[in-house]
């Protein structure tokens, strides 16, 4: 059994409510943690090929209770990997969560709310079992049937298919590369004579891809493809640039295995424990509530899977390939911490990694992003789930473009890139 500690509720695009008919029933607990029969519990689903997020609303029904443990039954191979506003632990199919010190009272006719984020390799469905402090909810009776003369008006469903079916076999949210990336691969052109784009302050890499002569980057990027190719692609463009008369263009594609990025051929094993990049970057799509990844850097102390930059629930997020971690946690409130990726204009994205210290700041347009800051100390909403364990990361390379694990298309462009050991700013 595994115990988890809060953490990010999604803001649901898919709402596959559990839909249940709430029935006054007489209290089979008794004290201040006692549950009515009339309790219900809502569970909402947000799915992905290999994922999932679930917002829960708990509601005691006519009996107020000062303490609450919910329960319910997965009906496939679900496993639980993180909660918020719960303390929540799972054994075989059946998930316990308990309140935390903030939120155990609920008065009578009224509500509180957790969630939980966790993997599958083939769903099984809508769970099932629900109760609250050991009473079935959402219309479950007792053990005994009720008598024949008391007929409900409407017969809750047993199951509550989610909107869209998942996969019977999802391939993982990410795979690493089967043979680790070279870290000093050699160019395979001479050296750029173009000068670099101004304001580079002395960085390791700095290219405004002026000396792409190709519709394919080439030289210090490579076109790769970590973990499956598909329908995405990445050209050099001359029609929309951020300075200059070149940028990259991503053409990336919706649903998994579409993933395209161009990777820095660079030597960034000088830069050392700290550092700092700006990125202009621009995109045609609002970020969608599924989960998307625009930058990527492989990290040597995290068995070479990635730290990523990307978006979930129409925010910019910072995700860890190894545990599926969130910054900000991917809570109402934590989401609120963050902002989006504004559309159709050049943004400049600025961000620094410190790995011996284990923290992550953000800045979009100059003005530093709350949400997107892991600054050592865990808080709630923010990066209380990116420190559920030692993370100092060791990052080698840098990769721009794009994946989707769901419904997510965008059409992007990068250019005037710098990474560096000190601030570069825009």
């Amino acid at each position: 059994m595994t115990i988890l500690r809060a953490r990010p509720a999604p803001l649901v695009a898919a709402v596959a409510a559990l839909a249940a008919v709430t029935a006054a029933g007489t209290a089979l607990l008794t004290g201040p943690a006692a549950a009515a029969q009339g309790c219900r519990v809502d569970y909402t689903p947000n799915q992905w090929p290999g994922g999932f997020t679930a917002n829960i609303k708990v509601s005691p029904g006519d009996t107020a209770v000062s303490g609450w443990t919910v329960t319910w039954t997965y009906a496939g191979d679900e496993r639980v990997t993180n909660g918020w506003n719960a303390t929540v632990s799972q054994s075989g199919s059946t998930v316990t969560a308990r309140n935390m010190s903030y939120n155990g009272s609920i008065p009578a006719g009224g509500s509180t709310e957790f969630g939980v984020q966790g993997t599958f390799g083939t769903a099984g469905g809508a769970p099932t079992g629900f109760s609250l402090n050991g009473v079935p909810c959402n219309g479950a009776g007792p053990t005994t049937p009720p008598p024949t003369t008391t007929v409900p008006t409407t017969a809750p469903p047993t199951t509550a298919p989610p909107t869209t079916a998942p996969p019977t076999t999802a391939p993982p949210t990410t795979a690493p590369p089967t043979t680790p990336p070279p870290t000093t691969p050699p160019p395979t052109t001479p050296p750029p004579t173009t000068p670099p784009p101004s304001g580079c302050a002395g960085a390791v890499l700095c290219d405004g891809f002026e000396s792409q002569t190709g519709s394919t980057p080439s030289g210090d990027w490579s076109v790769v493809s970590p973990d499956c190719s598909g329908a995405g692609t990445a050209t050099i463009d001359t029609t929309t640039t951020h300075s200059g008369s070149r940028a990259v263009r991503i053409n990336g594609a919706a649903g998994y295995c579409n993933h395209v990025f161009v990777r820095t051929t660079k030597n960034l094993g000088n830069l050392g424990s700290v550092r700092y990049a700006r990125i202009w970057v621009r995109h045609t799509t609002a970020q969608p509530t599924d989960h998307t990844t625009m930058i990527t850097m492989s990290d040597a102390a995290d068995g070479n899977r990635d730290l990523r930059l990307g978006g979930q629930n129409g925010a910019l997020q910072w995700n860890r390939a190894s545990d599926d971690a969130t910054l900000p946690e991917q809570s109402p409130a934590g989401v609120a911490q963050s902002v989006p990726l504004p559309t159709n204009r050049w943004a400049c994205l600025e961000f620094m990694v410190d790995g011996s210290a284990g923290q992550l700041r953000t800045w979009l347009d100059g003005v530093a992003v709350t949400g997107l800051t892991a600054d050592g100390v865990p808080t709630h909403d923010i990066d209380g789930q990116w420190y559920n364990r030692t993370w100092r990361p060791q990052l080698t390379d840098l990769k721009l473009g794009w994946e989707s694990y769901g419904g997510g298309a965008d059409t992007l462009w990068y250019d005037d890139v710098a990474m560096g050991s000190t601030r570069i700013g825009c």
